[in-house]
């Protein structure tokens, strides 16, 4: 019971990112809005980690492990969620929680390619299927409905991102406990990204009001703290069925799009987000039933 519960809350406060930052990006442009989400996870996770933790193995890392949280820091955040806070300005706020889901497929075709291995038949349909059900969904909001062509490609081009970062995390053999591998990560992503962020983003049209502030907060410390927490006791207890959990991602990021954003929930929208559940199943199924 308490793994089902820690399992919904993470499906649900995963599932919530895009829906508050397309709140957020109303009163900040997108990747200030980032920047400052990064930093204050990173600054409420290390400074748990080495002010409160009595953990022996939270110590500063060393060269390698610089080098090593650098490089998954520059693609789990820095790429992967400064493409995807912008990607949010021209998608509508359940494409986003839907395509999040595709992270398990797109892993299965990258570690395939770097293995040097041929993907499976199961694993190449699962990845059409879900694809298929993306394009699906996204159909009928191309026209008047919050999302563009260009906005979903570069939300694409995030999922691809945080894959790499995924088979990058999976192939490091880490020293450092997770929660100070997640603190360093986000933040020195988050000061990869403050050069672009500067350049390219209009400052005068941040507003501290009470949305931007709710927003920050809650992607900050529900999303990057509280749901990684999940995740990673997840990943601690079973890899696979962890897994499962991202099929409720696009269940829940519909309803909070329709209930917060008054987004419209069509045949499309059902049918491509079973199309995208469909794949993740296939993606996993073998795995499963080894389990």
């Amino acid at each position: 019971m308490k793994n089902m519960m820690i399992g919904l809350l993470f499906a649900m406060l995963w599932a919530s990112a895009s829906v508050a930052t397309k709140i957020g990006i109303h009163s900040a442009p997108p990747l200030v809005l980032g920047n400052v989400r990064f930093f204050i996870a990173g600054f409420v996770l290390l400074g748990y980690c080495y002010l409160v933790g009595r953990d022996k193995r939270y110590r500063m890392p060393n060269g390698v492990e610089w080098r090593q949280l650098a490089i998954f820091g520059a693609l789990n955040t820095t790429v992967y969620l400064g493409l995807y806070v912008y990607a949010m300005k021209y998608i509508a706020a359940g494409i986003g929680s839907l395509a999040t889901s595709t992270n398990p497929l797109l892993i299965v075709l990258l570690s395939s390619w770097l293995m040097g291995r041929r993907p499976a038949k199961g694993e190449i349909w699962s990845i059409v299927i879900g694809m298929a059900g993306i394009g699906l969904a996204t159909y009928p909001l191309l026209n008047g409905g919050g999302t563009s062509l260009p906005g979903v490609a570069v939300l694409m081009t995030s999922m691809v991102a945080v894959s790499f970062a995924s088979v990058y995390y999976a192939r490091v053999p880490w020293a450092l406990p997770n929660l100070l591998i997640n603190g360093w990560q986000v933040t020195l992503g988050g000061l990869f990204l403050l050069p672009f962020t500067l350049v390219f983003s209009d400052f005068s049209s941040v507003h501290l009001d009470g949305r931007f502030i709710y927003s920050v907060l809650w992607l900050s410390l529900a999303v990057s703290v509280t749901g990684l927490i999940c995740w990673f006791y997840l990943l601690k207890i079973d890899t696979v069925r962890a897994s499962l959990w991202l099929f409720l991602c696009p269940l829940f990021g519909f309803f909070y799009a329709w209930w917060l954003l008054d987004e419209p929930i069509t045949l499309y929208t059902v049918a491509g987000t079973l199309m995208v559940i469909a794949g993740l199943y296939i993606g996993q199924r073998k795995k499963l039933l080894r389990n």
